[in-house]
């Protein structure tokens, strides 16, 4: 069975064994049929993925000859059965079942797991690690990017962002608050500006007994949005800010600290 993983470096396995896929644009053909998620992908448009607006004379055959060596590969791997690359309505189609690609995997089980908050955050959480335990880097990694590998890894990206701001809500609903305070505090350092991961460190410090450090990081966050961005905190976060100095309700333990974000 051959397995893809693009949530992160683009590998390939077979039998729980690294397969190596040589070459820039074996590569890169292979991230961009896996970025389709199997919808068809014409000859114009991989040639403008693997070769940008430079493509070489007579590129349908050298786009051709990629393919079949492309295929042959994965049909060594994969025998016909978990993985086929096959031509439909004049475009080009990788065939994959959905456990076999990691992308595919993480999006099922983060929407299950956000479909389970509503009864089990805890047990909802720890479906939620699981899913974001698939990622190892940034997705696709390395790989040569045309603009419909650019725009699937963003939405992959997108939902690896989303799926934390979620595991983090389900931990606090959770009384975990003290398990993400190392997470969260490496997240908010982090050189992308974030003030939903702020407002939740802010919540799990104070509900920690540490309510100083709670207000130096809103006091943190502030001034690099002042500096880097020349704008003042959200209304949500100025918010939070008053509610941890007033000692609000909806800041204790078991309370529904969304009402705060209202």
């Amino acid at each position: 069975m051959a397995e893809f993983f693009v949530l992160g470096p683009l590998e390939c396995r077979s039998a729980n064994r690294p397969v190596h896929i040589t070459g820039t644009l074996q590569r890169a053909l292979l991230a961009t049929l896996l970025a389709a998620e199997g919808t068809p992908v014409s000859a114009d448009s991989l040639v403008a993925e693997l070769w940008g607006g430079s493509p070489p004379p007579h590129w349908e055959n050298a786009l051709q000859a990629h393919i079949s060596r492309l295929r042959r590969r994965i049909d060594e791997l994969a025998g016909g059965r978990s993985a086929r690359l096959i031509v439909e309505h004049s475009a080009y189609c990788l065939r994959t079942d959905d456990d076999t690609v990691d992308a595919k995997v993480f999006m099922h089980k983060f929407g299950c797991s956000r479909q389970l908050g509503h009864t089990d955050p805890r047990a909802a959480a720890d479906a939620l690690r699981e899913a974001l335990s698939l990622w190892r880097g940034r997705a696709f990694g390395l790989v040569t990017q045309g603009s419909l590998c650019r725009t699937v890894a963003q939405r992959y990206e997108t939902a690896r962002l989303v799926a934390l701001e979620t595991l983090f809500d389900l931990e606090l609903r959770s009384g975990r608050h003290t398990d993400i305070i190392p997470m969260l505090s490496e997240l908010v350092e982090a050189p992308t500006l974030n003030e939903r991961f702020c407002e939740q460190l802010m919540i799990a410090l104070y509900r920690s007994g540490q309510q100083a450090r709670a207000l130096g990081s809103y006091s943190r966050m502030r001034e690099r949005l002042d500096t880097e961005l020349g704008v003042e905190p959200t209304i949500t976060l100025r918010n939070l800010f008053n509610a941890i100095l007033n000692h609000d309700p909806a800041l204790r333990l078991g309370a529904d600290h969304a009402v705060l974000r209202a």
